[in-house]
């Protein structure tokens, strides 16, 4: 008999968020080369396009301020990156601080300045 593993649901990380959609953005999101970002990924916005990636607090171009919460699952299965519109929250929102997903390597400093930088868009992580 196979598993089968359930993966994360959209704003599965979400406890409460401001009415309709003040909370939420459509935004593009550039992806990384053969990569799925899932819901509750934390994000950083470049400085230069504007656009949002993987929250780097190592960065200097505007990765390294978390800018943003993933809503869904976007995925790239080419081998380079790849721009994708998606849904972020980004105001008025608390979400799980269990179930933020951080990119691969980031250290506790880097986790904790991560939701310092959410908590002043009004995301608060519980």
């Amino acid at each position: 008999m196979s598993t089968k593993t359930e993966g994360k649901h959209p704003s599965e990380f979400l406890v409460s968020e401001a009415p309709g959609t003040l909370s939420r953005d459509a935004v593009t999101v550039t992806v990384p080369a053969s990569t799925t970002l899932t819901p509750g990924f934390v994000l950083g916005k470049l400085s230069a396009t504007g656009k949002y990636v993987p929250y780097d607090n190592a960065g200097s171009d505007g990765s390294e301020t978390a800018a943003a919460v993933l809503f869904d699952e976007l995925a790239n299965d080419t081998e380079s990156g790849a721009d994708a519109t998606g849904v972020v929250i980004n105001f008025a929102a608390e979400v799980r601080s269990a179930d933020l997903v951080w990119a691969d390597g980031l250290n506790d400093a880097g986790k904790l300045a991560g939701l310092v930088d959410l908590r002043t868009l009004g995301v608060k992580a519980r």
